[in-house]
C-alpha cells in the first residue's frame, strides 16, 4: 500500500474536512454529524480503469450508499474540473470531492496519501453519526476494493 502514515483506525474520531465537489458545492463531514452515517471513499485517479469500475458499482447500487441515513463522499486529489468531466461521462450523481489543495491534505489526515504517487490509496471509511470510524478497508492503488464488508458494517449501524 505504501501510504505516508497509518490509516485512521476503527474507533477513532474522523477528522473534519470541507471540500468542493465536481460542481463546486462545498461538503463538510461535520454537516452530517447527528444526521447521517457517511462512507468516505478515497480513490487515486479519475478516468482510471479500477476507479471507474468501483464507481460504476456505487452508481448502479446508489441506494446502498446514499439514503435517509447514509451519504457517500468520494475523495481524490484530482482537480474539481477533472472530476466533473469524469462524473459527466460516467453519470455519477454523488459528490466527488477534490482534495487538490493543499494537495492530499484530507487523504493525509486519514492516513491514506501515497507520497510517491501524489494520490490517495483506496481507503474506505464508514463513519457513524457521531463522527466515529466504525469500519474501514484500505487497499493499494492497484487493488480494487470489495464493498461487501461495508454493506455488512452499515447494516450493523442501522
Amino acid at each position: 500500500m505504501t501510504a505516508s502514515s497509518e490509516p485512521l483506525p476503527v474507533g477513532a474520531t474522523a477528522p473534519d474536512f470541507t471540500l468542493k465537489d465536481q460542481n463546486g458545492e462545498e461538503y463538510s463531514l461535520a454537516d452530517f454529524r447527528g444526521r447521517k452515517n457517511v462512507v468516505v471513499v478515497f480513490y487515486p485517479f479519475a478516468f482510471s480503469g479500477i476507479c471507474t469500475g468501483e464507481f460504476c458499482e456505487i452508481r448502479d447500487n446508489l441506494g446502498a450508499f446514499v439514503g435517509d441515513d447514509v451519504q457517500v463522499l468520494a475523495v481524490s486529489c484530482d482537480h474539481m474540473f477533472t472530476q466533473r468531466a469524469w462524473a459527466d461521462k460516467e453519470g455519477y450523481f454523488f459528490p466527488l470531492l477534490s482534495d487538490y489543495w493543499p494537495h492530499g491534505g484530507v487523504a493525509q489526515s486519514f492516513g491514506v496519501f501515497h507520497e510517491q504517487a501524489g494520490a490517495a490509496v483506496r481507503g474506505t471509511f464508514l463513519i457513524d453519526t457521531e463522527g466515529i470510524v466504525r469500519w474501514s478497508l484500505v487497499n493499494g492503488i492497484g487493488q480494487a476494493r470489495d464493498f461487501s464488508g461495508y454493506h455488512a458494517a452499515l447494516a450493523d449501524l442501522r
